[in-house]
This record gives C-alpha cells, sequence and structure tokens, in this order.
C-alpha cells in the first residue's frame, strides 16, 4: 500500500545535502592510478544509483559538462528538489528518476553502459531484494573496464554496535509520533535498559556509544541507525556479491587508504603482506584497522600499468590546493591517530602549487628539491596529500574555459540558495571538476565579488538581516546595523587577502 514505496527507508527527516568527494570522476581515476590500474573510459557515462538529495550528481555534472550523469533515488521529494537545482543552474547533462533499483535497468533514456556507477551509503541501508537489483543492474549496465564505487558498514568493527542498534530500532517501531520523538524514546529505553542487562556488561563498547549517541544529531542517526534495513558487511561478502557481475577489488576511493605510515605499524603491514590473497587481505585490514566504513572501487575487467605507463600518467596530472599553502594542515589522521607530515619533505611540494594548479611534470623541471625527493617517496607523498583533502587531482586545463561556463551558472544558483539556507555547503570546481568546501558567508561574498556591488557588506547585511541573523564577534552577538556592516567587512577583507586567491586558482572566482 501507499506506506511501502520507501521499502523501510526513513523518509521523514531530509538526508543531508552532503558532497561525497570519493564520487568525483577525477579522484576515482586519481585512486585507481595510485593502484597501479588503468583508467579505460574513453567517452564518460556516470549513473548514481541512490542518489538521496541529488547534491553531488548536479554538483559533478556542472563541474563535468562532458559527462553524461544519469541519478536515481525512490524518495521523489529528494528527486523534485534535485531536478529544481539543476533546472535553477542550468545543468543539461544530469537526469534524475524516481525509479527503484529493480526496474531501472529498463528505464527509458538511459545509455547502453555506463563507465562509472556509484552507490554512496546505499548498499548497508536497503533490503536484500534492493541489493540483488543492484547487482543485476550492475551485471546488466556497466561497460568492461568499466568502474563501480560502493561505499557501505564494514564488519568486524561494527560487531560491538549490532545489538546496540537492533534494541533501539525495535523500539522506535513500535512507538508512534515523530521519528524525532521516537529516536529520543528509544536512547531513553536504551539507556534504561544497559543498567540491567548483562549484554551491556560484557560489551562496554556499546554503552559508550550509547553516551556518544545522545549527542548526535537526529537527522544522521535517523539515517543510520533507525531504517528497517541496516547491515554491515566484511569486505570479503561485498567483493563475492559484485564478483557476480564480474567485477574485481581495484582498491580504496579514500586515499588515505592508501598511505600505509598512516595506518599501520611496521609488525602490521608484515603481517598483511604475509597474505596472497587479495580479497582476504582486505578483510584481514579491516580487522587490524578496525574500520567501520569502507569506500571500495571495482572494475570490470581490470588493466594494470606498466611501471612507465603509472609514471606518465603521474606526471601528466594536474593537481591544486583548495588551501593556501600556509594554512595547509601539516597533521593528517590515519588509523594510528594523528600523524605530522615530516615539514622538509612535505613543504617544498605544497608550496610548488601555491601559483595555481601545475602538472606534477611541470614541478619536477622546475624545482630540483622536488625532483631529489626520488619517485617511490613522491608516489607516497601525492596520495597522502590528497587524502588530506586539501589537494585535488585536476582535470586537463585545456577544458577549463568550457567547465568554467556550466560551474559559475552552478554556483550561483547554490549562492542564490544560501540565501536563505544553510544547507549547501559546497560550490563546483571547473579545474578539479569536483567540490570544494564553501561556508554560506564566503559563497555570498564570492557572489558578490562576482557581481560587485558598490557595497558588498552592506547588501549581504540587509539579507542576513531579513532573516534575522546576527554576525557573532568574540562569541559576542552584533546588534546595530553598524557594528554588523564592520564585522561583514572585515571578513571581506580577511577573505580577499587569504581565500580569495585560492578560489581563483579553483576557477571559483
Amino acid at each position: 500500500g501507499m506506506a511501502e514505496w520507501n521499502s523501510g527507508y526513513v523518509t521523514e527527516i531530509d538526508y543531508t545535502h552532503g558532497f561525497y568527494r570519493e564520487m568525483t570522476p577525477e579522484l576515482l581515476n586519481f585512486a585507481l592510478l595510485s593502484r597501479g590500474v588503468k583508467n579505460q573510459a574513453d567517452k564518460l557515462t556516470f549513473c548514481d544509483l541512490g542518489c538521496g538529495q541529488g547534491f553531488s550528481a548536479n554538483l559533478l555534472a556542472a563541474a563535468n559538462p562532458d559527462i553524461d550523469f544519469h541519478a536515481t533515488d525512490f524518495n521523489p521529494t529528494q528527486i523534485a528538489g534535485a531536478k529544481a537545482l539543476a533546472r535553477n543552474a542550468g545543468t543539461s547533462n544530469v537526469s534524475f528518476y524516481d525509479t527503484a533499483f529493480a526496474d531501472f535497468a529498463n528505464q527509458s533514456g538511459l545509455p547502453d553502459r555506463f563507465d562509472v556507477i556509484a552507490l554512496h551509503g546505499v548498499y548497508s541501508w536497503v533490503n536484500a531484494e534492493n541489493r540483488a537489483a543492484i547487482i543485476d543492474f550492475i551485471a546488466r549496465k556497466l561497460a568492461v573496464g568499466g568502474l563501480v564505487y560502493v561505499s557501505y558498514n564494514c564488519l568486524p568493527a561494527w560487531a560491538s554496535a549490532m545489538p546496540l542498534r537492533r534494541l533501539l530500532a525495535d523500539h522506535a517501531a513500535g512507538q508512534n509520533g515523530p521519528i524525532e520523538q521516537r529516536i529520543d524514546s528509544a536512547l531513553a529505553f536504551a539507556e534504561k535498559v544497559s543498567g540491567e542487562a548483562r549484554n551491556f556488561t560484557s560489551n562496554p563498547d556499546m554503552l559508550k556509544r550509547l553516551r556518544r549517541m545522545k549527542g548526535d544529531k537526529r537527522a544522521y542517526l535517523a539515517h543510520e541507525f533507525f531504517n528497517r534495513d541496516w547491515t554491515p558487511f566484511y569486505s570479503a561478502d561485498i567483493a563475492a556479491d559484485l564478483n557476480q557481475a564480474k567485477l574485481s577489488f581495484a582498491g580504496s576511493a579514500y586515499l588515505l587508504d592508501h598511505v600505509d605510515f598512516l595506518n599501520l605499524t611496521g609488525a602490521q603491514q608484515e603481517m598483511l603482506a604475509g597474505e596472497q590473497d587479495p580479497v582476504r587481505r582486505e578483510t584481514l585490514r579491516d580487522f587490524i584497522t578496525n574500520t567501520p566504513f569502507r569506500r571500495d572501487i571495482f572494475v570490470k575487467g581490470p588493466l594494470q600499468h606498466t611501471p612507465l605507463s603509472q609514471r606518465e600518467a603521474w606526471l601528466q596530472t594536474r593537481f591544486a590546493l583548495s588551501v593556501a599553502p600556509e594554512n595547509f594542515p601539516m597533521a593528517v589522521t590515519g588509523f594510528k591517530g594523528k600523524s605530522t607530515l615530516e615539514e622538509h619533505a612535505f613543504r617544498p611540494l605544497i608550496n610548488a602549487f601555491s601559483a595555481g594548479p601545475r602538472t606534477l611534470q611541470d614541478i619536477l623541471t622546475s624545482d630540483q628539491t622536488i625532483a631529489a625527493l626520488g619517485w617511490d617517496t613522491l608516489m607516497r607523498m601525492l596520495p597522502a596529500l590528497v587524502g588530506s583533502g586539501h589537494l585535488h587531482p585536476c582535470r586537463p586545463a585545456e577544458g577549463d574555459a568550457r567547465r568554467k561556463e556550466t560551474t559559475a551558472a552552478f554556483n550561483l544558483a547554490v549562492a542564490e540558495h544560501s540565501r536563505s539556507s544553510d544547507d549547501l555547503k559546497y560550490l563546483a570546481s571547473p579545474v578539479t571538476g569536483g567540490g570544494i568546501p564553501v561556508d554560506r558567508l564566503d559563497q555570498q561574498f564570492l557572489s558578490a565579488h562576482v557581481k560587485a556591488p558598490i557595497n558588498p557588506a552592506a547588501h549581504i547585511w540587509e539579507l542576513f538581516k531579513q532573516q534575522n541573523i546576527q554576525m557573532v564577534y568574540q562569541g559576542r552577538k552584533l546588534d546595530t546595523d553598524a557594528e554588523n556592516i564592520a564585522e561583514i567587512e572585515r571578513r571581506y577583507s580577511v577573505f580577499e587577502t587569504r581565500r580569495l586567491p585560492v578560489y581563483t586558482h579553483l576557477g571559483l572566482a
């Protein structure tokens, strides 16, 4: 009946309008390259299965006008919102559908084959029937040489939380009323049970998690824990599912996973090296690191680079910074905790990108210090810098102008939306072909910089005032017009000197 179109997936609370960086075509390509696997796609077609609010698909389509995007999600409200953003931005290379996975392969208007099929945060949150439909879709629609990106909750890390999840979800299912109320009531119930239940005593992680959840956003909890379907997987089980569609594991899309010194001790690296089977090695790694969430890339018919072809592809790759070099955080968090990047090695490489996007070839020919680091060292350093989220592999320079037209229109539409809402936190870069985190105020500053009104600060203050937004300075809300305008002006000058140059290099200004 009517209640069933959502197949038990929580639809009452909007899922976040996040941008999921791992879905960026250039980043997926770089992850493959870093693993020595060739990217075989010539003319790209991209499918986003379970696209949620469709923000990632919209942003990526604007940043990659030469790629044909198709995205589906069963929630019609989310698809209506996604279509509206595409319309406002004038993005013509993305199509949105509210078609169920089982019917999507027969959807009219789809290309015969996709080069990329991406599933972010879908596979662990749908039932077995839908998972089978997804595998069938991939088997029928993925091109030979194509790739699948799939993220999921991972075992064994989630094992200790499974009983708590069940207790909470069952309790919420027995309650009436809005989901937030049911979540609060379930948390209170679990707290009460924990005082009397041996299962909590024998599983101390569970009590810690319950206490932590009380402070979490209810929208996040609703989607993470309160769906009818919630299945964590051993990575070997995902590999077996995708093997049915003739795919093999190629590597993680989360670049920090490629950097052993951030994640593994010497003894752990040795233990992993002793496991010859690649699928068993991944599962063993998940035991060692206790990773809760995996972002995997699978390829249908992977071809390996030779050392020479890999080196040539690296040299041609352009990279760009999304922070000023002096603001680059030199601490990166892996499974071993926080590691500090060695200044003497990493700093020259970071500084080399200060003048804007450049290819590795260009840097090596013009900078002896970096060339002296040696090839093997560079191949370890670049995934660490890209994985940190502040260096980005870029699209080739020749398409920048064409991409800048589509991203400018998209970014304007996002800034328009951000005049009255705080949920879109990324802009599209024509240079990286992906999203760059830009907060609401900076979005207004960028849009003011593009439109150049006489007095940007007064213009932005009028906008905020209509919505009862006040500026805060050193913990104090500013009251008068003059104070607020002065604070916006102060921040605008910081924006102009510190962030505008970076935004300009990325093609946002």
